[in-house]
């Protein structure tokens, strides 16, 4: 099954709670992916779905783009890490000149497209690792990467080095910065109990400030 199939076949098209504006492949309880382990998806060559959900940190940081059309109007615009592409979508939908959504995953490309085509869009994506890579982006949005401390260390050391505006949405994940950031905004995101242990995550969007070192 290609993953466009696989992604059709295993999600319904919704609306994240906080981001009317934007529909979705998203698995939902009643959806045999949701009850899926690891282990059984990598039996199916399948790497965990981290595209079927529309996490806190991409919601926050969609709705903030939205609300503030001017942070990426007219600018090139690269969503990391995109899973989705709810971030990617809204900014195409705010005016950005050019959007490339970025995420290793090919299910995740593949959810990309599709949910373009969803809403109307079209945005370029890659499956191309680009931490650590040269481009020529205005602004690189990032929503809810700070899980893992080598991923984050990273991603936020290549974001100090890039240049670019670089504003992230985060739910208090682990390896968040504690200083270097400024906090733009402040949002109650529904979330999933399952997925997150509660029904409601406080998100903050912030911009990382230029020439802050490591925390």
């Amino acid at each position: 099954m290609t993953p466009t199939a696989f992604i059709q076949a295993n999600t319904e098209l919704l609306v994240p709670p906080l981001v009317p504006e934007v529909r979705l492949h998203l698995a939902t309880e009643v959806m045999p992916l949701w009850r899926k382990s690891e282990e059984e998806l990598e039996a199916m060559g399948v790497p965990p779905p981290y595209w079927a959900f529309a996490w806190a940190g991409g919601q926050a940081l969609a709705r903030y783009i939205l609300d503030n059309k001017n942070v990426v109007a007219g600018k090139s615009v690269l969503d990391f890490g995109s899973g989705s592409g709810l971030v990617g979508i809204a900014a195409v939908k705010a005016g950005a000149r050019s959007v490339l959504s970025a995420d290793i995953d090919k299910y995740a490309v593949a959810a990309i497209a599709l949910n373009a085509q969803a809403n109307g869009v079209t945005i370029a994506a890659t499956t191309d690792d680009l931490i650590g890579g040269d481009g020529d982006w205005d602004v690189i949005l990032i929503g809810d990467m700070c899980y893992e401390r080598p991923l984050a260390e990273k991603l936020l050391q290549w974001l100090r080095d890039s240049g670019a505006r670089a504003l992230l949405g985060d739910p208090g994940r682990s390896y968040f910065p504690k200083s270097g950031v400024e906090r733009l905004a402040l949002y109650n995101v529904q979330v999933t109990r399952d997925l997150e242990d509660r029904e409601i995550r406080e998100t903050g969007v912030y911009r990382l400030l230029t020439g802050a070192g490591p925390v």
